[in-house]
Formats: structure tokens, C-alpha cells, sequence
């Protein structure tokens, strides 16, 4: 049962949406109005890409795709099984999604393609991080599947099925820190152009330390 969801989790969700969704808005306003943080958009591009476009810009598209994939696999070598559990090394690998951020700006900066594609990484990597817990879902760099789910549960509710007050908030915070994301990364963006990724950065370095400091405690308790 989705009840059963520590509330570090809620929070986690919370600000990792809110973590993508300011990645997402650099990515659109920076990356040539490409979105960066989930890939439906870009394996469309790549789809017409292949008709109407260059090799090498629908190369690029390619290699997009796969360092989401190389950032998801990352995650995947590193946590065993799919399922949220305290203990695990998320901390580890928030450093590395900031360190991954880090030199996205590096090359960013120098309008270097690499940056695009170690952004994008960073994001598979934090998509992977948790996917389920007591049969919920958590995805943090897109909400398709959150809007989806939810439909679900109100559609069962309407034919009477008991309805998840906690599951629905859990959705509903993701989908609100990814839209409140998706405002900042454009006023960082505006004001600091790439050196806005700086922020989703610290943000993963002070979840890490705040994740590492609980889990001590909640050992020495146990």
C-alpha cells in the first residue's frame, strides 16, 4: 500500500520534479528548444530529423537519447532492484548527477555539444533513481505517467473503487515541482543564461547530505 511511503519520500519526489523541470526549461530555452529531461519530444525530432533534417544534427539526437539511457544504466548498476528503500546509496549518486550538471556547464559555456548530452545523462541517471515503492510509480523528469495514473484513479473512483488519498498527492507534488521548476529554470535562465544549472546542481548536493545525515540516524536508531 502506497500508505505504507515513508514522507522523505514525498519530499524527495517534491524537489526532484522540481529539480527536472528546471533542467527541462534550460534545455527548451537553451539546447535549441529541445527538452532535455524526458525524450518523447526528442525521439520525435529524431524521427523527422531522419527525413528533413542533416546527419549531424540528427546524430545528436541520437546521442541524446543514449546518454539518458547511459544515465539511467548508471543508476541501474549501482542500486539493485527498482523499489525505494532506505539505505541505499541515492547520496552517491546525487553527487554525480551534480557533478554531471557541473560539466554540462563547463562545456555549455564553451557551446560545446557535449553539455547537451551530460545533461541529459544527469537526467537518466535521476529518472532511475526510484521507480516504484508499494506499487506506486515515481518518475521525476516527466509527468505523462503521472497524469496518467491519476486519470486512472479518477476513473476507478467514479465506478466506485476505493480512492488513494496519498497516492494522489504524492502525484500531485511531482507534477507541481516540476511546473514550479519549469518557472525558475526560466528566470535562471534569463538572469544567468547556463550557469542556472548550478542551481538544480546544489539542490542534488544538499539532498545528498540531508539523505546521508537521516539515514545515519535512522541506523544508529535501528
Amino acid at each position: 500500500m502506497i500508505s505504507k511511503l515513508p514522507r522523505w519520500v514525498e519530499y524527495g519526489a517534491f524537489v526532484l520534479a522540481l529539480v527536472a523541470g528546471l533542467i527541462n526549461a534550460v534545455g527548451l530555452l537553451g539546447f535549441k528548444h529541445q527538452s532535455i529531461s524526458h525524450l518523447s519530444g526528442t525521439a520525435t525530432l529524431l524521427g523527422t530529423g531522419v527525413v528533413n533534417s542533416t546527419f549531424t544534427d540528427a546524430f545528436h539526437l541520437l546521442l541524446i537519447l543514449l546518454s539518458f539511457l547511459i544515465g539511467a544504466g548508471i543508476s541501474g548498476y549501482f542500486i539493485r532492484g527498482g523499489a525505494l528503500k532506505l539505505g541505499r546509496n541515492y547520496s552517491g549518486l546525487l553527487y554525480l548527477e551534480a557533478a554531471l550538471l557541473f560539466g554540462a556547464i563547463y562545456f555549455l559555456t564553451k557551446d560545446s555539444l557535449n553539455g547537451h548530452y551530460l545533461a541529459s545523462a544527469a537526467c537518466g541517471l535521476q529518472n532511475a533513481l526510484a521507480t516504484t515503492y508499494s506499487g506506486a510509480v515515481i518518475r521525476t523528469t516527466h509527468v505523462t505517467g503521472i497524469f496518467t495514473d491519476l486519470g486512472i484513479m479518477l476513473g476507478a473512483k467514479l465506478r466506485g473503487d476505493t480512492f488513494d488519498n496519498r497516492k494522489a498527492l504524492l502525484f500531485l507534488l511531482i507534477i507541481i515541482g516540476f511546473v514550479v521548476g519549469g518557472s525558475l529554470g526560466t528566470y535562471l535562465f534569463i538572469l544567468f543564461k547556463f550557469y542556472a544549472l548550478f542551481v538544480p546542481a546544489g539542490i542534488c548536493i544538499l539532498l545528498a547530505l540531508i539523505y546521508s545525515i537521516y539515514n545515519a540516524k535512522a541506523k544508529a536508531r535501528g
